[in-house]
């Protein structure tokens, strides 16, 4: 009897959940922000990409088709179990029906997975890693922003260019370090360049002085970082403090986030070569978007920061008129429509679900040259996003090898 009573209740239970699910569908559009918030990636992501969101929400007008739009947010932890969780109780039980950012290569995969079995919606703009767009690719999400090829392109190509052919790799001990090795290898091999050596090291590391000591008796013409955050800013902290640069070594970051530098200082990260996607002072509409930012968020936002606010932007402007239900029709109709804003001029969504559109080769100035804070980088080059991105050509995207 008591089980009876206990079924009974369980089946009550989820019949009122389901209810209260449906409800939720029917008079919101409610946009879920999975991101870390405390962890080793929030200042690149985190609170920031919760307001840019927001603030592409509020831009919008706060409805669509006459429902709200309602923004909450949850903490993966950077561990693709709690993100995997997350996701399906906020598809199946709390009427989520977009998920935006995803931050870390081993998170996004695991949150576009959940999104694909439902049909439902995932923004990927918080990982760079490219196999979203290639092994990893679904119908159902999209990958905005930049990816580790694009990277390599730009600065492995201007470091080769400068005659800097052997390289050591000090590489994150997940699919985003793996991954980049991956990338620079293949077109270190095909452009007369070579990796001589690389060690890994695991995800929030304090001390890499063994990891540098390696890279400087490797005596490799490049000691390129493949890692993110506080990792990178410690990698560079301790390459300096063993003079790797003064030795004839370039430390070069594969991705490096302009609040790495706010944390290193100019004097610690002057004259590091990189690749982005958006720089706050390049112009007028970047400028505008980001002291708004700012005066929330109390720094410059990021580029994955920039990516949020684009793409949700983006997403709301097509849902508002193909709907969003059908996850995998509402992708498909984002990658119809041109995409021009401060962050995107001229993108597209490829049929690989990638964001393509002009990135920045750059350089951090030294403190002479910088005229305040924030004024960080040089901007070198602008490479085409048809030239930065991984052809169509080269796909191992299963759903286009299909067709």
């Amino acid at each position: 009897m008591r089980w009876a009573s206990l079924l009974a209740l369980v089946s009550f239970t989820g019949s009122v959940c389901s209810s209260l699910s449906a409800s939720a569908d029917e008079n919101t559009l409610k946009i879920g922000v999975l991101t870390d918030l405390s962890g080793l990636y929030s200042d690149l992501s985190g609170e920031g990409t919760a307001y840019a969101t927001e603030m592409a929400v509020a831009d919008f007008g706060g409805t669509i088709n006459g429902k709200k739009i309602v923004v909450v947010r949850g903490d993966h932890l950077n561990k693709p179990d709690v993100a995997t969780s997350i996701a399906q109780r906020w598809f199946d039980a709390e009427g989520v029906d977009v998920i935006v950012n995803a931050a870390g290569s081993s998170v996004a995969p695991a949150v576009a997975n959940v999104a694909n079995a439902r049909n439902k919606v995932v923004l990927i703009s918080g990982t760079v890693t490219n196999t979203l767009s290639q092994e990893n690719c679904t119908p159902n999400h999209v990958h905005y922003g930049l990816d580790n090829y694009a990277l390599v392109t730009g600065t492995v190509s201007s470091l080769l260019a400068q005659g800097k052919k052997t390289w050591y790799f000090i590489l994150a001990d997940y699919a985003f370090g793996h991954t980049f090795l991956r990338e620079a290898t293949a077109y270190l091999d095909k452009n007369g360049g070579k990796v001589i050596g690389s060690t890994k090291h695991p995800l929030s590391s304090s001390d890499f002085s063994s990891y540098v000591l390696q890279a400087q008796a490797s005596k490799a013409q490049v000691v390129a970082l493949a890692n993110a955050a506080a990792d990178t800013v410690n990698s560079i902290a301790q390459a300096k403090e063993f003079g790797l640069t003064k030795g004839g070594q370039d430390v070069a970051a594969m991705v490096l986030f302009i609040t790495d530098v706010h944390a290193m200082g100019l004097e610690r990260a002057q004259n590091i070569s990189l690749t982005t996607a958006f720089y706050w002072d390049l112009d007028d509409k970047t400028r505008e978007f980001s002291k708004r930012f700012q005066a929330k968020i109390g720094r410059m936002p990021t580029f994955y920061q920039g990516a949020d606010y684009s793409v949700t932007m983006h997403f709301l402007k097509t849902a508002e008129k193909t709907g969003w239900t059908d996850g995998a029709k509402a992708i498909a109709a984002m990658k119809n429509v041109k995409i021009n804003d401060f962050y995107a001029r001229g993108g597209y969504i490829r049929d690989d679900g990638v964001l393509i559109h002009d990135i920045f080769r750059a350089r951090v100035k030294t403190p002479a040259e910088s005229k305040g804070a924030w004024d960080y980088y040089e901007i070198l080059e602008t490479i085409p996003g048809d030239k930065a991105f991984q052809s169509l050509a080269e796909t191992r995207c299963p759903m286009l090898k299909k067709n």
